[in-house]
């Protein structure tokens, strides 16, 4: 087991004594995400790298869920799914600033293009160098917003 997910069954283990519900509640319904994850496939035992990636789905579905459900009207359900964001978002890395971004594209752009014509073609590989050094410290949209404005 990672000691990410070690971390959290512990802060579950607090928040249940502490009647924490929400907190308790969404440290619950991660941990049942990542034992599906386990349990899928290869059926092995998370790192601490692959636990961040589904930390990071997890956010992104709650995210979009909050925004369907201000869409429709229903704030109160908006507000549950972006309480949960919050308490999930405390187990991410620090978020990557915005110069930080843009020099990490460049840097990449640099290691990619090695004296070549600078295109859109180096999108792919660009996106995956910049994808795999950030590694769940920006989101990928960000990432790949950042890469195309810089091939442009």
């Amino acid at each position: 087991m990672s000691n990410l997910q070690t971390q959290i069954r512990d802060d579950m283990k607090t928040a249940m004594k502490a009647h924490d519900k929400q907190r308790t509640g969404t440290l619950r319904m991660f941990l049942a995400a990542l034992t599906a994850e386990e349990t899928s496939g290869a059926r092995h035992k998370l790192d601490d790298d692959e636990v961040l990636k589904v930390l990071a789905r997890e956010i992104k579905k709650r995210k979009e869920s909050a925004q369907v459900y201000a869409d429709a009207g229903r704030q109160e359900l908006a507000d549950q799914e972006l309480a949960e964001v919050a308490v999930l978002e405390e187990y991410q890395p620090t978020q990557l600033t915005d110069d930080e971004v843009t020099a990490l594209v460049q840097a990449a752009i640099t290691d990619v293009a090695a004296g070549g014509d600078i295109s859109m073609k180096l999108m792919g590989p660009v996106m995956q160098q910049v994808t795999k050094t950030a590694a769940g410290r920006a989101d990928g949209k960000r990432l790949s917003a950042a890469v195309r404005a810089a091939l442009q």
